[in-house]
């Protein structure tokens, strides 16, 4: 039975229920076959989606677009510059302002909190596109790759080796909702946060998923379905380059680190990719690689969450 997803917030897969978070990967299958065959489907006729960026976008902002404008919506760029908040407007006024004027609201920005207060403030649903500490509409469409090419979710292996940054952390909330087995590999010092990794293992619980963490890459692929890393610095963290660079030196993933892991083993990165840091250009370009159809698939969930939610 359909789940009702009216006027819902996506702000962590966290607060998603199992069959909520099935039911957008289904409604994305569904949307991304019709875009196939040339079918016109326009649920969000005359409505608008207001993005709000404060940080810069490539996928997010295009994917989101587009969906709009697929799903016969408008979608309204907001820089931080476009907006009063740098003139000191509260993000409570904001919201108040915004959902007299939209249907839904997209935010990709640095503190979380920004986007909790948004959403309480706001009447229209609030979509999380990326904060420090989360990223759940990334992991929501590596959920439907996932599925769309291994046919299923419930026992399959998923090594992520990088930074236990926002993209771990959404992976182990993906994977605790859908059975999946889920490494984090990190060196010292870079480990999720304990209170997402906690939260995670108690959703885990309730779907036979598992949530591990290690620092030894070649031990962490042997079993691996799909391995999956990120930038070692995220945006805002550019000072710490260097110093992250050395300290995730042996956790590249590159042709001698797949060679430990099964034949079948598929290769994922959320983009953009910083090409012979955490990977090599021979994997990213490589067979095992599906790292371009996990970009296209961000429109196809997104048109999927807008259309449910908006």
């Amino acid at each position: 039975m359909a789940v009702n997803m009216k006027g819902k917030d996506i702000i962590s897969i966290h607060d998603l229920s199992r069959e909520e978070v099935i039911q957008i990967l289904d409604t994305a299958h569904l949307l991304k076959m019709k875009n196939k065959i040339g079918e016109i489907y326009h649920p969000l006729r005359g409505k608008t989606l207001g993005m709000i960026f404060q940080k810069a976008s490539t996928r997010t902002r295009i994917s989101f677009e587009v969906a709009m404008w697929q799903l016969g919506g408008y979608a309204l760029f907001m820089s931080a510059a476009d907006l009063q908040l740098k003139r000191g407007e509260t993000i409570a006024d904001t919201a108040r302002v915004l959902c007299r004027y939209l249907d839904g609201i997209m935010i990709r920005t640095y503190a979380h909190r920004d986007v909790l207060e948004l959403a309480e403030h706001s009447t229209v649903p609030v979509i999380n596109g990326l904060t420090d500490l989360l990223h759940p509409c990334q992991v929501l469409s590596d959920l439907f790759t996932i599925k769309e090419k291994l046919g299923n979710l419930q026992g399959v292996n998923l090594v992520y080796i990088g930074d236990g940054n926002n993209m771990a952390h959404s992976l182990m909330f993906g994977a605790a909702k859908t059975g999946i087995r889920l490494t984090i590999c990190s060196p010292s010092g870079y480990e999720p946060d304990k209170e997402i990794t906690a939260l995670a293992r108690e959703d885990a619980l309730k779907t036979g998923a598992t949530i591990n963490l290690s620092s030894d890459p070649g031990e962490a692929v042997k079993s691996a379905d799909i391995i999956y890393t990120d930038v070692w610095a995220s945006m805002g963290q550019e000072e710490e380059h260097r110093k992250r660079v050395e300290a995730f030196a042996q956790f590249q993933v590159n042709s001698k680190l797949l060679e430990q892991a099964g034949d079948d083993a598929l290769v994922m990165h959320c983009l953009p990719a910083h090409r012979g840091e955490e990977i090599t250009d021979d994997v990213v370009d490589g067979e095992k690689s599906i790292v371009f159809d996990q970009a296209e698939n961000r429109l196809h969930v997104q048109k999927a969450i807008l259309a449910l939610v908006m």
